[in-house]
């Protein structure tokens, strides 16, 4: 069977810098910040890995990402293998026409496309015109309370503010925007940015932009190497000031809630 458990990270890194740009999120999961939290499985075609799926555990439902390389049926029929096996409920990061697949096994809530981008160019990252201050722990019940209101049910991890990467622009001393991190990996080389949020009333004015601006630009200065994010295929307004700033699409994916519609399917665990 060519279904294998990987735990070599190097080995997992130099598959996924085939097509860095694509896989930020897996390459950052390397990370010690996250390993303890993922398993890795491959398919392995006499000894060549041709494809990796990450199950990452933390989040109360698992995340499983599986974006597909050349060929794309070895894709599946790793998905097909691993399906008797995999928590009831996942929220996947899958290649459009692994859904099918899943729902073999798996009843598809809800299924959204989104894209992921990658900072292809950096001399549009314009210095700001609004002072940018770096957040942390300290600042955490401001960013609380701030996402109550700009981005209410966004994953924001406090952790996160441990990486010293999160940026906010203040407005008559109180939040108006911010823009931090998903993953962050000076080690792997990668960084996504995640949980860029405005208030309502200060919208439309360009702070979310130079907010992003300025946290890309104290990244490259990190020596993060790809830059990315992830976004709703459907939200044009982000699209085009990420495009302003420099992104391209990288892929295309599905960000998918399933729950298993057959009842005694294994576990991972």
């Amino acid at each position: 069977m060519p279904v294998v458990e990987l735990t070599a990270r190097q080995a997992i890194a130099a598959f996924l810098r085939r097509n860095a740009r694509a896989h930020v999120y897996e390459l950052g999961d390397l990370d010690d910040f996250d390993w303890p939290w993922t398993r890795w499985f491959g398919w392995d075609s006499g000894g060549r890995l041709e494809q990796v799926v990450l199950l990452y555990s933390r989040p109360s439902v698992p995340v499983l990402i599986a974006i597909t390389e050349q060929p794309p049926d070895t894709m599946e029929s790793l998905i097909q293998a691993l399906q008797g096996t995999l928590p009831p409920r996942l929220y996947l990061h899958a290649s459009p026409p692994l859904l099918d697949v899943f729902r073999e096994r798996y009843a598809v809530e809800s299924a959204e496309p989104h894209l992921k981008l990658a900072l292809a160019r950096n001399d549009l990252l314009a210095p700001n015109a609004s002072p940018v201050d770096l957040l942390g722990d300290a600042d955490l019940p401001e960013i609380d309370a701030f996402y109550r209101v700009a981005y209410p049910g966004t994953w924001f991890e406090p952790r996160m503010l441990a990486t010293g990467r999160y940026v906010g622009i203040r407005e008559s001393g109180r939040l108006a925007c911010i823009a931090g991190v998903h993953l962050y990996s000076p080690t792997w080389g990668v960084a996504a940015l995640g949980n860029v949020a405005t208030l309502p009333e200060a919208r439309g004015r360009g702070l979310a932009r130079e907010a992003c601006a300025a946290l890309c630009l104290l990244l490259l200065e990190d020596g993060i190497e790809t830059i990315a994010l992830n976004v709703r295929g459907d939200n044009e307004a982000a699209l085009r000031s990420y495009a302003g700033l420099g992104f391209e699409p990288a892929v295309e994916y599905v960000e998918a809630s399933v729950v298993a519609r057959a009842r005694g399917l294994m576990s991972l665990g």
